[in-house]
């Protein structure tokens, strides 16, 4: 019986799936490849990904989230290996369980902000990073894993074996098989210090160099929202977190973010932007030389199903909260938030939340989306679920795209699916050879997402003139590309029906 599923967070996604799997175990899922090996398969975890990347149009869904238990601990070199469906506050707690008698303590590196409720294989499938001062994206935290690839194997897959796959995987949005199980990097918990400070864009690099010269660890810098505001995106609250003893005790008394207050400076977010700032800036300041561990920290307060309870709000405010994230090289940082700021104005755009973070050039996985030391720029944009909600938000993303394009920057592929296709292949030059690795390794093409589909669509007509170009006739064809785009459009997957261009092609050379 078909169901359909959508994302938690955004709740832009409605799929029709032909069928819900939760295997309890990786043999139940091999027997769910193989019930009907002609079905498609996507992959959820947590389902925060708005992207569309793990659900597909009638495909089987398989629900990794009973895989949830940890296999192995190892204190000596700081390993645990965990089934992928495993989620963030779960793992931290057993790997705390199995810390009980280990001196130092282990702990996480980082996590995804904003959610806790996300599987490790969803993150892993995306390449995630935290709020690390001077860390590189998830891959740099990832010793191996286990893939069920299409023919139902069982594939080890680390930087000495399997590495191509390896390097496909992490950051491969679901497209290459289920993930079995991962083995992760820690490292030493350790007690940290949360200082905050109320700094400007234009200092704020200086701010981040000096937190991570004074030792610290984690940070972000989170700008005023308010449009209207001469702060906009200039004046925010910085806040960083530097070690301190493992002695160090944490007070009973301390302020911690709890629903009921995120709740709150929501509505304000949507209904009253400057003084949900301000009233975010109490907060924090309030919070100033608080202690906690590193690896805890990193938990986020999140409410599912939010939406639900704004509806009483005016209708300009009501809606949800789209997500993008833009790269910039960080000398660039100033010039970018003056020129956002220019675009969100000009577009109307209700901005939420937004934050800068930084990280460290991804040196290993295929589709990096950091592929320089970045500035990250997250925005959520208030958007109503309408068409032209949707369509405004749609348009704004796509400026911003292209102002970060301009400074020699990027954006993250899979929040949403405004880009276009002038604008993925400018961010991400390599996607016709990654979806042509993605045929290589599934030849039926078992494992598809909206994403994918949506990808593999725009990107086809380069897969085809690659193609060509490799065979020596690309220069010969009547209006070059314009003629092959056309060509393939009509037709949808370059890998079912390459022999059918190629046929064209033929009768094109003998006339």
């Amino acid at each position: 019986m078909s169901v359909i599923l959508n994302d938690v967070h955004s709740r832009l996604n409605p799929t029709r799936v032909s069928q819900v799997i939760t295997p309890n175990s990786i043999a139940e899922c091999r027997a769910a490849l193989f019930a009907d090996p002609a079905l498609p398969v996507s992959i959820a975890g947590g389902r925060h990904a708005m992207g569309g990347q793990q659900f597909g149009q009638d495909c089987l869904n398989i629900d990794t989230r009973s895989l949830c238990q940890v296999i192995s601990f190892d204190a000596v070199h700081g390993l645990v290996r965990a089934e992928a469906g495993i989620q963030w506050p779960m793992l931290i707690q057993a790997i705390r369980d199995r810390n009980s008698s280990v001196q130092p303590q282990w702990g996480i590196r980082q996590k995804q902000t904003g959610a806790s409720d996300v599987t490790l294989g969803g993150s892993l499938s995306a390449n995630v990073h935290g709020r690390g001062l001077e860390m590189q994206p998830f891959i740099s935290d990832v010793e191996s894993f286990r893939l069920l690839d299409h023919r139902g194997e069982l594939l080890h897959c680390s930087r000495h074996e399997n590495n191509e796959l390896f390097r496909l995987v992490i950051g491969g949005y679901g497209l290459f098989g289920v993930i079995a199980d991962v083995t992760l990097r820690l490292a030493r918990r350790t007690r940290v210090q949360r200082c905050v400070s109320i700094e400007t864009a234009d200092q704020i690099l200086g701010k981040f160099e000096s937190a991570i010269e004074s030792g610290s660890c984690y940070g972000d810098f989170q700008f005023a929202i308010d449009h209207e505001s001469a702060d906009f995106l200039y004046r925010g609250i910085f806040s960083h977190y530097r070690r301190v003893a493992t002695e160090v005790e944490i007070p009973d008394n301390q302020i911690y973010f709890t629903p009921e207050k995120w709740l709150g400076l929501l509505r304000l977010a949507r209904t009253r932007r400057t003084e949900a700032y301000h009233r975010y800036i109490d907060f924090y300041m309030s919070t100033n030389g608080q202690f906690y561990d590193s690896d805890t920290h990193q938990l986020s307060t999140y409410v599912p199903r939010y939406h639900d309870t704004l509806t009483d709000l005016p209708l300009e405010s009501q809606g949800t909260e789209v997500i993008s994230e833009l790269y910039v090289p960080r000398e660039r940082l100033g010039l970018f938030l003056v020129q956002a700021a220019s675009v969100l104005r000009s577009h109307h755009a209700p901005l939420t939340y937004g934050t800068v973070r930084l990280i460290r050039r991804d040196e290993e996985s295929f589709l990096r989306w950091a592929k320089e030391d970045y500035a990250c720029v997250i925005f959520n944009l208030l958007t109503p679920e309408t068409a032209a909600g949707c369509q405004r938000t749609a348009t704004t993303f796509r400026a911003l795209f292209d102002v970060a394009l301009a400074l020699g920057g990027s954006f993250y592929l899979t929040y949403h699916t405004y880009a276009t296709r002038e604008q993925l292949l400018a961010a991400y030059p390599e996607l016709p050879e990654f979806l042509n690795h993605k045929r290589r390794f599934d030849p039926n093409e078992r494992f598809q997402s909206t994403w994918y589909h949506r990808i593999r669509r725009l990107i086809a007509g380069e897969l085809a003139l690659k193609w060509l170009e490799s065979n020596g006739v690309s220069a010969s064809l009547p209006h070059g590309a314009q003629w092959l785009r056309e060509e393939w459009e009509s037709r949808g997957c370059w890998h079912s029906n390459r022999y059918a261009i190629c046929r064209r092609v033929d009768r094109f050379r003998s006339n």
